[in-house]
C-alpha cells in the first residue's frame, strides 16, 4: 500500500472512530444519544421509522450511511450476510432479524471504536445471531464461499483499492451469491479531479467510482447481472445508489483449500495473508479453536 494510500486509510479510521465516541460517550438529546451530523442524504433517517424504532438509539445515532441495503438485499431465513464496514451495527442487527436464528449476520470493520459500539449495541439487542470481526474490506477475514449475501452501506467508496474489495466479496460468497450494496456513484463525465472537488474523500465523494468504473471492477472480479440503480443525489453529479451483483453459480474460487484436505490447524496456509478455514461452516478463528492450535495470529 502506498503512503498517500496509508495515510487515507488512517484519515477514515479516525473519523469514524471519532464517530463512534461521539455516540458512546457524547452528549444526548432528550430520546437518546444525538445523531452523528450529517445531511439529509446520509444517516439514520434512510431508514423507515419502525426499523429505527426496533433498535437500540445507539445504533440509530451512529448510522452514516447513504441508503438501506438491507431494504433492497432480498434476505432470506437462513442465510449468511456479511457487512462490509459495519459501524456501529445498524445493518448487521436488520439482517439478523431478516435471517433469523437460524441465519448470521457478520459485521466488518477496522475501527475497534465502532467495534465496541457494535457489540454493545448487538447486546442491548438480544441479537445472539450476529458476530463482529476487526479487519479490512481488501482483506476478509473469513472463508472462501461461506456467505450468501454480502451488504454494504457507503463503505466502499472509501477504501483506497477497490479493485481488492471487489475481488474479496466475489470469493467469500457462495457461488450464486449475490450483493446488495449503497454506495456513492458519479456520472461517467465526471473525471476524479471533478469529483474531488464536490467533497472530500472520508465524506464519501472524492473516492467514489463512476457508473462505467464500478460495473467494470464487478465484472473484473467476475460477477454477473450487474445492476446500478441510483436513488438520490448527494452532490452535483454524485448519487447514492444500490448495487446488486451476483457471483455465478458456476464460480470456482482460488482460495479455496487444496483438494488434498490438509490444513494446519483447522486453516489451509496457516498464518498467511491468504488463510481460509477447512469448514467453510467456520471463520478462520473458530478453525483454529476448534482444532486446538495455539497458533491464533
Amino acid at each position: 500500500m502506498s503512503e498517500q494510500s496509508t495515510d487515507l486509510r488512517e484519515t477514515v479510521r479516525q473519523r469514524y472512530a471519532a464517530a463512534a465516541v461521539k455516540v458512546t460517550e457524547g452528549g444526548t438529546a432528550c430520546c437518546g444519544p444525538l445523531p452523528v451530523e450529517v445531511d439529509e442524504n446520509f444517516g439514520s433517517t434512510l431508514y423507515a421509522a419502525d426499523e429505527r424504532d426496533a433498535l437500540p438509539a445507539e445504533a440509530v445515532a451512529a448510522s452514516l450511511g447513504c441508503g438501506n441495503p438491507t431494504a433492497v438485499a432480498e434476505l432470506r431465513e437462513g442465510e449468511r450476510v456479511l457487512d462490509l464496514g459495519s459501524g456501529g451495527g445498524i445493518d448487521v442487527l436488520l439482517s439478523a432479524r431478516r435471517v433469523g436464528p437460524a441465519g448470521k449476520a457478520y459485521g466488518l470493520d477496522m475501527t475497534e471504536e465502532m467495534l465496541a459500539l457494535a457489540l454493545t449495541n448487538a447486546a442491548k439487542a438480544g441479537a445472539t445471531n450476529v458476530e463482529f470481526l476487526k479487519g479490512t474490506i481488501e482483506a476478509v477475514p473469513l472463508p472462501a464461499n461461506t456467505i450468501d449475501v454480502v451488504i454494504s452501506n457507503c463503505v466502499i467508496n472509501l477504501s483506497t483499492d477497490k479493485p481488492a474489495v471487489f475481488a474479496e466479496t466475489f470469493r467469500v460468497l457462495k457461488p450464486g451469491g449475490r450483493i446488495g450494496v449503497s454506495d456513492v456513484v458519479a456520472d461517467d463525465a465526471l473525471a476524479p479531479g471533478q469529483r474531488a472537488q464536490r467533497g472530500d474523500y472520508v465524506g464519501c465523494i472524492a473516492g467514489a467510482l463512476s457508473f462505467a468504473e464500478y460495473r467494470h471492477g464487478l465484472e473484473a472480479a467476475g460477477f454477473t447481472d450487474i445492476e446500478i440503480a441510483p436513488t438520490h443525489q448527494v452532490a452535483d453529479g454524485m448519487h447514492s445508489a444500490i448495487v446488486r451483483a451476483v457471483k455465478p453459480v458456476e464460480a470456482k474460487d482460488a482460495a479455496a483449500p487444496t483438494a488434498s484436505g490438509e490444513a494446519c490447524c483447522g486453516v489451509s496456509t496457516c498464518s498467511a495473508p491468504t488463510e481460509t478455514s477447512a469448514d467453510p461452516a467456520l471463520t478462520v478463528g473458530e478453525a483454529k479453536t476448534a482444532s486446538g492450535c495455539g497458533c491464533q495470529n
